[in-house]
């Protein structure tokens, strides 16, 4: 079986995977990133995370979303306008376009804005940014089978219009790419720097030293105390006792 075959397969699963998991939902439109706006996702941001933010950070961030924004919308169109049911070429090739082509819209309508509002919530989320990395992976691969397609039995206008598409999304792509590098670093650093931080609290805590139990061999033993039982009480004596019927007779007085 063909590798590349194989590759684009699990490739369109992806995109397929992805439209479902975040549903069906408009692409956000391309916007401009004035100064004013930037701030206050640099504030939006720092609430969310915990830890500031640098405005370099998020402008970056502003601009890369909006490019891919605005490359979204784009592409959707172009891939609106082909008409692959005229293309003189057998029926497999049309099925396997038209499969290509659905996937990349769902995603392009559905998960990529998804991500994206993900990524801007959290500009230097390592998790956000490699989601949106993979998902721009397979977008590319997929969208590059369908503009190859394209090239062979569509109309050369239609050709161009894709290719610049994925020459946007490819640009996007390398910038994002070099943005993980430099947000992995900068954690690395602040990991390391944090292990320092623990360290020097944990050596500035006194410790206390520790009971010691002092024991004297020479002492004497001292011997245990024996109880001494309690003398038995003698019984009280009582006078004798007179038999019945008999009156004791008086003494003669002297």
């Amino acid at each position: 079986m063909n590798p590349k075959f194989i590759r684009r397969s699990c490739l369109l699963f992806i995109l397929l995977w992805s439209a479902a998991t975040f549903g069906q939902t408009a692409a956000a439109p391309a916007t401009q990133i004035s100064t004013q706006s930037a701030q206050t996702s640099v504030a939006s941001a720092a609430a969310q995370q915990g830890t500031a933010v640098s405005y370099a950070s998020v402008s970056q961030v502003n601009g890369l979303l909006a490019q891919l924004e605005a490359t979204s919308k784009s592409a959707q169109d172009d891939l609106t306008k082909l008409r692959i049911e005229k293309w003189k070429t057998d029926g497999s090739t049309k099925k396997q376009t038209l499969g290509n082509v659905d996937a990349v819209q769902r995603n392009l309508q559905s998960a990529l804005p998804e991500i994206i509002a993900q990524l801007r919530n959290a500009p230097e989320d390592l998790p956000a940014t490699f989601k949106l990395y993979r998902n721009l992976d397979a977008l590319y691969d997929v969208m590059g089978s369908v503009a190859e397609s394209v090239g062979a039995f569509g109309p050369k206008d239609d050709f161009q219009s894709l290719s610049n598409d994925l020459s946007s999304f490819e640009g996007t792509r390398k910038q994002l790419a070099e943005r993980l590098a430099n947000l992995a670093a900068s954690k690395e650093q602040e990991i390391v720097r944090l292990r320092a931080d623990l360290k020097t609290a944990q050596a500035a805590i006194p410790t206390a030293p520790p009971k010691k139990t002092i024991v004297d061999d020479n002492e004497p033993v001292k011997k245990p105390v024996v109880k001494k039982k309690p003398a038995a009480k003698k019984p009280a004596t009582t006078a004798p006792a007179t038999a019945p019927g008999v009156t004791p007779t008086a003494q003669p007085k002297q």
